[in-house]
């Protein structure tokens, strides 16, 4: 099975595989920039895996589910 990940991530990105696209920039994603890569890096955050796993945005993002559930 093939994901099509395009409308993902910026049009530099669309030929890449999923385990390139982690380990890529997070500017790789849509919508954000090289300007947004050194604001996550004050994070630690220096790649796509990094910011899927990262222990904040995954509290954020169970928050929201909860929160969608409650409607």
């Amino acid at each position: 099975m093939s994901l099509n990940l395009n409308k993902l991530v910026d049009k530099a990105w669309e030929d890449k595989g999923i385990n390139e696209l982690l380990d890529a920039p997070p500017s790789a994603l849509e919508g954000l920039t090289p300007k947004h890569d050194e604001l996550l890096a004050e994070f630690k955050i220096k790649t796509i895996r990094d910011l899927g796993n990262w222990k904040y945005a995954a509290k954020a993002h169970a928050l929201v589910q909860l929160a969608d559930g409650e409607s």
